[in-house]
């Protein structure tokens, strides 16, 4: 047996062409759930690579019945591969125009097999597939070039220019904003309101609690301006109210944060970054006893897990495509889909513990205090 081979949500395994009908349900169901995949012919469910007798008539077949049998049509790559010294048939796969049918009915995968969907289901991934389509951040803001910050602006461009991911140097307002993707047509994008106006929707609401429930909060504050305000006012709410210790070095002291400060920047990016701007309700930072919170509105991708994001399982889902690419280039965002685990490996590093926790009307971040007192 080749342990190489086995199959998952996006690789699907068949003995022979005598099965078909039954690829092609498997890629339309691959393509309703992750939009890309990979299929063989020749090798069994279990991993054994048994070969496939292949003509020019067998190539053709498959691709008359993937082009028949799916729809909206897609136009995957065949070509005949030598595994363990057997002719075996590869087909990759993608394409996002979901939801596929085959052979007039809905499937999505689920582990290693093909589930029916649905008329609800089918529904929702329309409704899904339409609000993608006119993301928020892509919308026309109500604001005018005028009503920017542009200390801000090019302080932004300052910063992007000396990480290096940026090489252009600000020249005017419009013409940096369309060259960052966020006007158009001399109208503002939503993203660029919440990037760089101060008068916005965004807001950050933070509390001080005295125990470990929102029973008596000791302090309370509403934080409001652009994106890089709330992201550097918001870090330095939760520095100075969490406890440091001092350690002293052969030539100098260093002050330690209980819970580290790269991991608290990266939870707070990215509950500004991946939250649901639709939904009129604020961030939140809410600090106990025990632990530090951090929350935003909006769902978490349907389907996954934090740990599939952690353990590298899954590719980056952005809700906000052009927020996050902004903060990239000023490195406020690292690298795509690495912050959760970037997060979590910190607090490893700093034996903090730390938890993802998918809420219904949000998602949230807890940093478990060492000492658990304020």
């Amino acid at each position: 047996m080749n342990c190489h081979f086995k199959e998952n949500e996006t690789l699907e395994l068949k003995k022979s062409t005598s099965e078909l009908r039954e690829a092609v349900i498997s890629m339309a169901s691959i393509l309703n759930k992750h939009g890309f995949g990979e299929l063989y012919f020749g090798i069994k469910n279990d991993g054994i690579v048994a070969g496939q007798e292949i003509s020019e008539k067998t190539l053709r077949d498959i691709s008359q019945s993937i082009s028949e049998n799916i729809e909206p049509k897609i136009y995957p790559e065949i070509s005949v591969v030598k595994i363990e010294d057997k002719n075996c048939i590869y087909i990759k796969f993608s394409g996002n125009e979901k939801p596929y049918y085959a052979f007039g009915r809905a499937y999505k995968r689920v582990g290693d097999e093909d589930r029916k969907l649905s008329a609800k289901e089918i529904e929702n991934i329309i409704l899904k597939k339409h609000t993608e389509s006119i993301r928020w951040e892509s919308q026309f803001s109500k604001k005018s070039i005028s009503m920017l910050n542009e200390d801000t602006v090019k302080k932004f461009i300052k910063k992007a220019n000396d990480v290096g991911r940026l090489e252009f140097t600000h020249e005017n307002m419009e013409v940096t904003l369309r060259k960052l993707g966020l006007i158009e047509n001399k109208s503002l994008l939503n993203a660029a309101e919440i990037l760089f106006c101060d008068d916005n929707s965004l807001e950050m609401q933070m509390a001080i609690f005295a125990g470990k429930e929102k029973l008596t909060f000791l302090d309370i504050k509403q934080l409001k301006g652009n994106i890089f305000d709330l992201l550097d006012g918001a870090e330095l709410y939760v520095k100075n109210h969490i406890n440091w210790r001092v350690e002293f070095g052969k030539l100098q002291r260093e002050e330690i944060p209980e819970i580290p400060l790269n991991a608290i920047r990266e939870a707070l990016v990215n509950s500004l970054c991946h939250r649901d701007y639709t939904i009129p309700k604020s961030n939140e930072i809410a600090i106990f006893k025990d632990r530090v919170e951090i929350y935003n509105p909006g769902d978490f991708p349907e389907g996954l897990t934090p740990s599939d994001f952690i353990e590298g399982r899954e590719r980056s889902i952005l809700r906000n495509p052009l927020i996050s690419q902004t903060l990239y280039f000023s490195k406020d965002v690292e690298k795509w889909g690495s912050g959760l685990k970037r997060i979590y490996d910190s607090c490893l590093e700093h034996h903090i513990k730390v938890e993802f926790k998918i809420l219904k009307t949000g998602f949230l971040v807890a940093f478990y205090r060492k000492n658990g007192e304020l």
